[in-house]
């Protein structure tokens, strides 16, 4: 079978001539000059920026890893900081307050007449013999039975109650709300003479008894009641209360009187106890007093 295409050989010849020419002409003018340093430069290259893309992909992971532990442990550091400074700014304002309640408490220890031991509270009992409130400071210090226990706060003096036992370093303090503790007391304004006695607890008010009737109309709500130095118990004119309310009880010859203690007893953390046998080498001279 003859083919659809024949060529013949002067047409071959020329076309042959053609593609050398071309070719040739090519050559001559540089288009199809291959060079092989820009081929291997842009291989190299593009296999460079490969692995420069893995590395930095890879070095970045690391990086961030380590900063994020950087910056929790930094967070962490920062937190103890932050809590050290909140506890030695609460410390700071507990130092502020217990500095200005000794100050005050000096200040009041050295104008009493009498020489007087401060004494920290350390416990409280309320279901012991005498509802005892107990202080760290004992014989060793000059305490002894009996002795009167009086304190300030916020400016204002008032009886605790007097010492009932003493040890080498502790004493216990009969508070004036004890049902057992008995004060000779008198009414500051009226200088009406009665006897304060506890209710049981200090949360309850104090009862001030023997007081005639006829004198109601002089006694006002707030009245101040102080010891009267009788007995030589307690120091004269130390504020025990003020007066909250009075009754009068048709089968009784007296009125019955509440007081609510100048002391606030849950608040009481430091007390003086007073030696009226010895006077305050402390006292500066013309305030001793008679």
């Amino acid at each position: 079978m003859k083919s659809p295409f024949s060529f013949k050989l002067p047409e071959i010849t020329l076309a042959f001539l053609l593609i050398v020419s071309g070719i040739g002409l090519a050559f001559s003018s540089g288009g199809f000059i291959v060079d092989f340093n820009a081929i291997g430069f842009t291989v190299m290259t593009t296999m460079q920026k490969g692995l420069y893309s893995v590395y930095s992909f890879v070095t970045g992971t690391f990086t961030a890893v380590h900063d994020m532990a950087t910056l929790q442990q930094e967070y962490k550091a920062l937190t103890e900081k932050l809590e050290n400074y909140e506890y030695m700014k609460r410390n700071n304002v507990e130092i502020n307050k217990e500095n200005a309640l000794l100050r005050e408490q000096l200040g009041f220890a050295e104008s009493v007449q009498y020489k007087n031991i401060a004494a920290q509270i350390i416990g409280r009992d309320p279901d012991s013999q005498y509802s005892g409130i107990t202080i760290g400071k004992g014989a060793r210090s000059g305490i002894r039975k009996g002795m009167p226990v009086i304190a300030i706060q916020n400016g204002n003096i008032g009886i605790v109650g007097k010492i009932v036992t003493v040890g080498v370093g502790t004493s216990l303090v009969m508070p004036v709300y004890d049902m057992q503790c008995n004060i000779s007391a008198r009414i500051q304004n009226t200088r009406d003479i009665g006897i304060v006695t506890g209710n049981g607890t200090d949360s309850e008010t104090l009862s001030l008894k023997y007081i005639r009737k006829r004198v109601i109309d002089e006694l006002h709500r707030g009245d101040v009641v102080v010891t009267s130095g009788e007995n030589d118990n307690y120091m004269r004119d130390i504020p025990i209360g003020t007066i909250e309310n009075i009754a009068v009880v048709d089968y009784d010859t007296s009125l019955n009187i509440e007081l609510k203690p100048i002391v606030d007893f849950a608040r009481l953390e430091t007390v003086l106890v007073v030696d009226q046998h010895v006077l305050n080498d402390r006292i500066p001279s013309g305030l001793g007093g008679s």
